[in-house]
């Protein structure tokens, strides 16, 4: 096999294909399927992943590989076929599809060396090469006569480790160690021909003669209370030797996560987790929905199942939105496997993620806790897959390749005969539609761990508030419940699901509301910074002193945003302690982690937020969780609004009462009476989906039909007007007469970033040949679409965000 079939970094559609390259005969041996590789390509060297090898090619003039980046695969052959549905699928480039399995630094110019692992002994040749050094630049091993397949053999079995450099900055983290560099009989003669003072330096000596193994410099100077002048002069003489070794960057390293054990299960958990170990043990692929309230116990069961995989030498992926990767989740995981979890959040650094993917690759984990795109981890032999929360929407990718990851997942499962485990509280209605026809199987716990009942929850109707002169964002009963609660010494939750100040800046006199002038979207007031920003584009400037339109000084803010709340209520509730936490509270890394450690260690009454809170926490002194305006979602422009409002209140109000103490939950309204509200009060997940089903079939809305979301955009408005209308047409006269086209009309946010949007919206059951006419489309507009500021053409085949 001496020609290799490569995709290359070309993302374009006349390059989405696989082109073939001869291998030199030096990398013969080496080059395998799903190592990335530089090729010529035109006049330029490009990357590409190496797909598949062949013997012979239907082209006679071959060019030839330039390098070869990896010793052993980035990708595995189940990765490489799952880059080709997920290309077919979501209509991307192969190359895009490739990428997004794999950690950024995999993805940027680098330099390479190699490391040898230790004091393993080399072969002769190699020793010759590292000539008692332990890194040797990749160039010269590249200059010298040793064939890249004794390298290979030799990266096989551990001895050697090809290390990347990222322009100049290491991907890998190193530590000085110190070790003795003679026996300690030896050590022993040399303390004694010390000067009398050279105390610390005796000090060092001794360490080593009694425990004559390698440790971190910065560990052993701390051990001793010394500093490096002390070590400098042994490591002159030659007593003592350094050397760099590689370590990972442990975002966990410094915590002791106390080890737990499983918990005995109740007799619901037990009825709904053997199915799924009945699955794992006859190596079959299943879906399972497992329906649990909130404070069901629901984790238990995935930990247990987990388990059971490690047991039988498997692997397991389990998946959690990215804002409940809580401390807490991690801290289970960690607790119960120890250090055979790897962990996966956006929080980690580039390095992070790169050594957390690299343990899995070296297969040094059984398990890995991430989100959306820990789906990809490189694993070979998966006992299970779980996805918590599964109706978030944050487990669906927005931008380049639309996937979501709960398809993949089910792909996955079906390469290597396991379960899948979707869990909620509140599944989307898709997800239950499939549960109730029997395509999932459905599994239920409806009571709570420790018997806990769930919260009790009162609506408060603001209009009567209003109407009682009752101006402020709290109502009464809130306020009385919070001050219960501080006089108790418990905690209390609130929620509001927006961040800043307030909404939006209007002027009381012209009714001017301040935009951003390349959205159209009203500005959002920050208070700590006096400025207007845009959320979509991240414009800003200053707050005006007067109109801009007609200079009156009576510009106002109106709408509530946390630091409106927490500003509101320091002057109702002095005596309060409050933590606040949004996204502007949480930039910096670890201030999740740290303002949720103090809520948990009760350094404060409220706890204040927006989504982030909403899921995952578990504190057994919150008793009160106060929502402050639950209509918020209601009133946008998605078929999914009453869907994520139930789901939001039912996940919300799950944080009160989780232990002995009980809980009660307060949700103030506009809109009492609407079906979502009034369900998630009473927790009626079934009365909900009966409710919702019923719009859904009557509007041709998911699960009954399927929807396709065609976005144009363009910086010249009448450009993509015309370029809408074209592929509405276009589809129009070729999709069957089941199919419904709407559109083509403005999105809802027309303007963002200087760029007019356009919307199509295809409504169908079932129409084979959609995805070639997109192809088409994207084909025929495609030299326009290369253009800078041309137009920009993206399909969704399963909107979440119709905006």
């Amino acid at each position: 096999m001496n020609i290799a079939r490569v995709i290359v970094d070309v993302p374009s559609t006349q390059t989405d294909r696989p082109f073939d390259y001869k291998i030199p005969e030096a990398y013969q041996h080496i080059v395998q399927p799903g190592v990335r590789v530089i090729v010529p390509f035109g006049s330029r060297k490009v990357m590409g992943f190496v797909v598949g090898l062949a013997a012979e090619s239907d082209f006679n003039k071959l060019k030839s590989l330039s390098d070869v980046l990896d010793l052993e695969p980035v990708l595995t052959e189940e990765l490489l076929d799952l880059g080709k549905w997920l290309s077919k699928q979501t209509l991307s480039f192969y190359i895009s599809c490739f990428q997004v399995m794999l950690p950024q630094v995999l993805k940027a110019k680098y330099d390479k060396d190699l490391e040898r692992n230790g004091d393993v002994v080399l072969e002769e040749d190699l020793e010759e090469l590292f000539a008692g050094r332990d890194i040797v630049p990749y160039a010269e091993f590249e200059e010298s006569h040793i064939t890249y397949n004794r390298l290979q053999k030799q990266v096989r079995e551990g001895l050697i480790e090809v290390r990347y450099k990222v322009k100049s900055r290491e991907t890998t983290k190193t530590t000085t160690m110190i070790e003795p560099a003679h026996d300690p009989t030896a050590l022993e003669e040399a303390i004694v021909d010390l000067p009398k003072q050279a105390t610390k330096q005796k000090d060092l000596l001794n360490y080593f003669a009694e425990q004559p193994t390698a440790i971190p410099q910065a560990q052993l100077l701390d051990h001793l209370q010394t500093t490096r002048a002390s070590l400098k002069p042994l490591l002159k003489k030659g007593l003592l030797t350094t050397y760099q070794q590689e370590i990972y960057r442990d975002p966990y390293q410094h915590r002791d996560f106390a080890r737990t054990e499983p918990f005995p299960l109740t007799d619901e958990q037990r009825d709904a987790i053997t199915p799924i170990l009945t699955t794992m043990n006859q190596q079959d692929q299943g879906v399972f929905l497992l329906h649990g309230v909130t404070g069901s116990g629901k984790t238990e069961i995935y930990l247990q199942s987990i388990q059971q995989a490690i047991d039988q030498g498997k692997e397991a992926i389990m998946l959690v939105p990215e804002i409940a990767l809580t401390p807490q989740m991690v801290e289970r995981f960690k607790g119960r496997f120890g250090s055979r979890v790897a962990v996966f959040h956006s929080a980690l650094s580039a390095g992070e993620k790169y050594d957390e993917w690299r343990k899995i690759q070296k297969k040094e984990v059984q398990v890995v806790v991430g989100a959306r795109s820990a789906i990809f981890a490189p694993f070979t032999n998966l006992g299970i897959i779980i996805i918590d929360e599964e109706h978030e929407s944050s487990y669906k990718q927005e931008d380049r390749t639309r996937y979501h990851a709960r398809d993949v997942a089910i792909y996955r499962s079906e390469n290597h005969a396991c379960p899948v485990v979707l869990g909620s509280a509140t599944p989307t209605l898709e997800t239950y539609a499939r549960a109730q026809k029997g395509n999932y199987t459905l599994l239920t716990l409806t009571k709570r761990m420790m018997d806990a009942n769930m919260p009790e929850v009162e609506l408060v109707d603001m209009r009567d508030e209003l109407h009682a002169g009752n101006r402020s964002m709290f109502s009464r009963a809130l306020i009385e419940k919070i001050k219960e609660r501080i006089e108790k010494n418990e905690q209390t939750v609130l929620f509001l699901n927006r961040r800043g100040y307030s909404t939006f800046v209007m002027c009381r006199d012209c009714g001017e509301v301040m935009e951003c002038p390349h959205c159209d979207i009203a500005l959002t007031y920050h208070r700590n910074h006096e400025a207007l920003k845009c959320h979509y584009c991240s414009y800003e400037e200053p707050m005006p002193a007067q109109c801009p339109e007609c200079e009156s000084e009576t510009i106002r803010y109106f709408g509530t945003g946390t630091q409106k709340v927490e500003e509101s209520l320091q002057q109702l509730l002095p005596e309060a302690e409050v933590i606040r936490m949004d996204v502007d509270t949480t930039r910096r890394k670890g201030a999740h982690e740290k303002l949720l450690k103090q809520f948990g260690d009760g350094k404060a009454d409220i706890l204040l937020g927006t989504q982030m809170i909403a899921k995952g926490l578990d504190f057994g002194n919150v008793t009160l969780v106060g929502v402050l305006a639950a209509d918020t979602l209601l009133n946008l422009p998605d078929f999914r609004a009453s869907e994520k409002t139930f789901q939001l209140l039912t996940q919300v109000s799950g944080r009160a009462g989780r232990h002995y103490k009980p809980g009660e939950v307060i949700v103030q309204t506009y809109s009492p009476e609407h079906y979502s509200i009034e369900l998630a009060s009473r927790y009626d997940y079934g009365s909900f989906f009966h409710e919702e089903m019923k719009l859904r079939k009557a509007f041709q809305y998911p699960p009954y039909y399927f929807l396709t979301l065609i976005t144009i955009s363009h910086p010249n408005q009448l450009r993509v007007k015309e370029a809408a209308m074209k592929i509405a047409q276009f589809m129009k006269t070729k999709l069957s007469d089941q199919a419904n086209v709407l559109g083509p009309t403005p999105s809802a946010l027309t303007r963002i970033n200087n760029r007019y949007r356009y919307q199509c919206m295809i409504k169908y059951k079932k129409e084979p040949e959609q995805r070639k006419l997109i192809k088409r489309i994207l084909h025929y507009y495609e030299d326009e679409m290369k253009e800078e500021n041309g137009l920009q053409i993206t399909v969704d085949f399963q909107p979440y965000q119709l905006m």
